[in-house]
């Protein structure tokens, strides 16, 4: 089967590999139907050092379950199914606590051992508790916003919930990629009230408007700061979403959060420390996030999608075949597009 793998910053290629199988009891195969390529992949694009090896890529899809292992009892196959971005049993603490991406028995696609999503199949560890089934075919007008559920739109939403957004408070949403645009969708359905978007790009930010911001912010650094502090009384927001992971977009969400607010992170984090740690202390801020447990939030969040309620799936504007992924990568990396989809 044809997949794709990164060999070092800039090097992607479509390679055959050996067809996904059942290797645990647990397992599924899917057929792709749909993956995409996110944010965090540029990052590898940007930074891989050669090292001899290729990393698998791709951690977002849906697909059609082809065949399953003995002990699979919930997923059957013929079955279309969302693919969280990290797999997981369902059944441990922390997976009944809705928190699927610390699964004792789990992990990210991606990895060696498992595979990645940028391809024509994949195998499926912990079926039962990683896929979703859908209750629509694969054909479906939405499954882009669908597709969203595997990662970006329950990313955003996982910020949100972690920041505390709620009706009527401040919120803002740090990076106008496609996990910063679904928070501020999620921060538009958990009823905030003041919705700023920090980010650069027209094309994101007419997007970003359209999902709900009411402000943008363009500026960056301490002209950023400044510029929040004059839209909100001088107090800050309530709520920071986090989406970028870089130094300089955590010192901005501590200059921007009011005392006693929250700051949630979920872009990949590339500094080691978390800037003003004292002034955090003595404000009271609350500082959260990591891996959004989208498996958890799929319940919350396809009945919007279902109802046309959100529209996440607008993020994609473009989309490649499987041969074209190098091209996306290169696309996204120059600011062509917002979000790649794939169809194998």
């Amino acid at each position: 089967m044809r997949a794709t793998i990164m060999y070092q910053a800039g090097d992607v290629r479509i390679e055959n590999i050996p067809d996904a199988t059942i290797k645990q009891p647990t397992d599924a195969v899917i057929r792709v139907i749909r993956a995409c390529i996110c944010g965090s992949d540029l990052w590898p694009y940007r930074l891989k050092q050669a090292d001899g090896h290729g990393q698998y890529m791709g951690h977002e899809a849906i697909g059609r379950v082809e065949a399953i292992g003995g002990d699979v009892r919930k997923i059957k196959v013929g079955d279309l199914v969302i693919m969280p971005f990290a797999y997981s049993d369902g059944s441990c603490d922390f997976c009944h606590e809705g928190l699927h991406t610390a699964c004792s028995h789990g992990g990210f696609f991606g990895s060696p051992d498992v595979g990645g999503a940028q391809a024509e199949a994949l195998r499926i560890p912990q079926a039962d508790g990683t896929l979703y089934p859908l209750p629509v075919g694969e054909d479906h007008a939405l499954m882009a916003s669908l597709l969203t559920l595997s990662d970006v739109m329950g990313t955003g939403h996982h910020a949100a919930v972690v920041s505390r957004v709620g009706k009527g408070k401040r919120a803002a949403v740090i990076g106008d990629g496609a996990v910063g645009l679904c928070g501020v969708i999620a921060a538009k359905r958990l009823g905030a009230e003041q919705i700023i978007l920090l980010g650069r790009h027209p094309d994101r930010i007419a997007l970003a408007r359209q999902f709900g911001a009411t402000d943008v912010v363009s500026e960056r650094g301490d002209e950023a700061v400044e510029r929040i502090r004059e839209l909100t009384a001088g107090q800050g927001v309530h709520s920071v979403l986090e989406c970028v992971g870089t130094d300089q977009a955590m010192a901005t969400s501590m200059g921007i959060v009011r005392a006693g607010g929250g700051v949630g992170r979920v872009g990949v984090p590339h500094y080691d420390v978390i800037p003003q740690a004292q002034p955090m202390f003595y404000r009271n801020v609350l500082v959260g996030g990591g891996p959004a447990p989208v498996r958890a939030y799929i319940d919350e969040l396809l009945p919007d999608v279902l109802e046309g309620r959100i529209q996440p799936g607008l993020v994609f504007d473009r989309t490649v075949g499987l041969e074209e992924v190098p091209d996306g990568y290169r696309a996204m990396d120059a600011r062509e597009a917002i979000k790649v989809m794939v169809k194998p």
